[in-house]
């Protein structure tokens, strides 16, 4: 099969891909984007729970050249959202190439162009391509994660991890446990105890509880004031309004939510009630697993629970080391940027990435300007 050949070839249809192809659209790039799925935005799509909203206000959450529309609310539902992406997909007349699965990409010196190896997904078939550009969208949440606990293997009960879950219907009356206490986790164990589950969940780390507001606020102030003193606000008014998260079974971090965030990808949990569920007693907060026998699973504290069901909102892997070759400079083992913010979007030899900077969708969309903005130049 003959090689395909492209200005430019973005890896990954989700926002940060469809958002560097609207922005190459803007300058008359030409581009591809290969996307291993049969969809664009299949996160979202296909792998999300029905009661899904952005955590953070709609204007933090607008992708480049297309805003979302006046009449959704503030907090914009998976539906709206989805629909605001199709709308995108139609403006920019986005067409990614589906089913393809790049196994390799390596960049070849003497024709100075990136050579990338793509499975068809329906055939099988290795299909070779070549661009001047590649830029990494594969995004911050690629490939589901569900840690190894010593007999796992033994537990007779349902386990799926957060990306099958859709709502609490099927779990009504059982005991459900979520592994995992991020902002996921924490809404799946809202929903479940909205349908009437036993829930509890699993929380090992310390986590920084924010309101909406809260959130709102912090963002809104980055742009006139020092991070720390952001990061110190909030924290304040965070211990203000939750109280002693201790006695609940939860501890706050000693770095602050912004601090966390940009070291380390962790989010601050946005709550959108199930503090209130923690607080009444009727979502139980246990500590970490140390092992599972059984139905019966084994916690630090040295108490068994048995369950029903467990779901694992553990996050994701992201495996673009597995296929990307010599790019060590740029992304680390978990296939995060290793350069610092605001310079982690640019790499060596027409090497991009996009929507890896932790900063949610609007670093996406600053990332996918820069990017554009660079090719152009060099073009």
């Amino acid at each position: 099969m003959a090689e395909v050949q492209e200005k430019v070839i973005i890896v990954g249809a989700g926002p940060s891909g469809l958002a560097t192809a609207a922005c190459l659209s803007q300058f008359s790039v030409p581009y591809m984007i290969l996307e291993r799925e049969d969809c664009f935005a299949s996160l979202w799509k296909k792998y999300s729970y029905d009661r899904l909203h952005l955590h953070l206000a709609k204007q933090f959450c607008e992708l480049p050249h297309f805003k979302l529309p006046s009449s959704c609310p503030t907090y914009v539902s998976k539906n709206d959202f989805i629909h605001y992406l199709d709308e995108y997909v139609s403006h920019f007349k986005i067409n990614p190439a589906y089913g393809k699965s790049v196994k390799s990409a390596v960049y070849d010196e003497p024709t100075k162009k990136w050579k990338i190896q793509a499975q068809n997904v329906s055939s099988n078939k290795v299909e070779e391509f070549s661009c001047r550009f590649l830029v990494v969208a594969t995004g911050e949440t690629c490939d589901a994660f569900v840690p190894e606990f010593e007999g796992l293997n033994t537990f007779a009960g349902e386990k799926i991890h957060s990306t099958q879950y859709k709502n609490g219907e099927k779990f009504r009356e059982k005991s459900v446990l979520v592994i995992g206490s991020g902002n996921s986790g924490m809404e799946i164990a809202l929903d479940l105890a909205n349908y009437g589950a036993k829930t509890s969940i699993a929380v090992r780390s310390p986590i920084h509880i924010l309101s909406r507001e809260m959130a709102y606020m912090g963002l809104f102030l980055l742009n006139y004031v020092p991070f720390n003193f952001v990061d110190n606000l909030l924290t304040f008014l965070s211990k203000l309004i939750y109280g002693d998260l201790t006695k609940h079974g939860i501890k706050r971090p000693q770095e602050g939510p912004f601090a966390l965030k940009v070291k380390y990808g962790k989010y601050p949990v946005i709550d959108v009630g199930t503090y209130q569920k923690i607080k009444n007693g009727v979502i139980q907060v246990l500590p970490g697993i140390t092992n599972i026998k059984g139905n019966d699973v084994v916690f630090e504290n040295g108490k068994e629970h048995p369950f029903d069901a467990i779901i694992f909102a553990t996050g994701f892997n992201r495996s673009t080391n597995q296929w990307l070759k010599g790019d060590d400079y740029l992304l680390n083992e978990d296939g995060l940027p290793k350069p610092s913010f605001p310079n982690h979007w640019k790499g060596k030899n027409g090497l991009y990435c996009s929507g890896l900077s932790r900063r949610g969708f609007h670093g996406a969309a600053l990332d996918a300007q820069n990017i554009a903005n660079d090719i152009k130049a060099l073009l």
